[in-house]
């Protein structure tokens, strides 16, 4: 997906001025991915075409074409003759998925903070100052890891390299499935999130070794944080 900063200044579905406007297929995408998720849609549960269709208010191609974009991403899974399903959770994965991650988010970090146009990393900085104003809003854990997975989001695409953008896509969602599974459990997450102003405002300024320093910290304590609680 191209990040350049098109004539217009109307921001895509992400939010980043100059991506193209989203696709009922990228709204359905986003729906469910979110109900997986967040495990309103709870592993093992039938995902039905149908139900979602009607619910999203979607045609059923749509919905569809999102489920087998979910099923690369490894968050619903299809059998023949018996259906779509949401993934079981393996708490298992998590050292594996932390490895990985460990290593690609300080990638896409610091190939955002050389990548960005100045309209995108004044978008950045509007993130930064969003990310700081949690301090005083005293958001839910519910609305931080929300954010949190926003602005993962947006650091992979200003990255500008598609093939890393679906690989931490793929495994932030996994790893924000296990956030959500400890949820009640894990200890208040503004800190953790907080460490995003000091990145977003390091890939606003340039700075790619600050930026994949922060990114790589985040994601270990993402791993800490889990780990002492399961």
């Amino acid at each position: 997906m191209s990040v350049e900063v098109a004539s217009s200044s109307n921001p895509g579905p992400s939010g980043v001025p100059g991506e193209p406007a989203a696709t009922m297929a990228d709204v359905a995408y986003s729906a469910v991915r979110d109900k997986l998720i967040k495990l309103v849609i709870k592993p093992g549960e039938a995902v039905v075409e149908s139900a979602l269709s009607a619910e999203l208010g979607v045609g059923r191609t749509p919905v569809r074409e999102a489920l087998k974009r979910l099923e690369y991403e490894r968050l619903v899974i299809s059998h023949a003759r018996r259906g779509t399903f949401a993934t079981s959770i393996d708490v298992a994965d998590l050292g594996d998925i932390s490895e990985i991650r460990q290593r690609l988010e300080p990638l896409a970090a610091a190939k955002a903070a050389t990548a960005a146009t100045a309209t995108q990393r004044q978008v950045l900085l509007g993130m930064a100052d969003r990310t700081e104003a949690f301090e005083v809003a005293s958001p839910s854990q519910h609305d931080l890891i929300t954010w949190d997975a926003e602005v993962h989001r947006t650091v992979y695409r200003l990255a500008a390299n598609p093939v890393l953008e679906d690989a931490l896509i793929r495994y932030n969602n996994l790893a924000s499935r296990i956030f959500w599974l400890f949820m009640d459990r894990l200890p208040p997450l503004a800190d953790h999130v907080g460490t995003h102003a000091e990145l977003l405002r390091a890939i606003a300024a340039g700075d790619s070794e600050n930026a994949a320093t922060i990114a790589r910290a985040h994601v270990t304590e993402f791993d800490d944080a889990v780990r002492a609680v399961i």
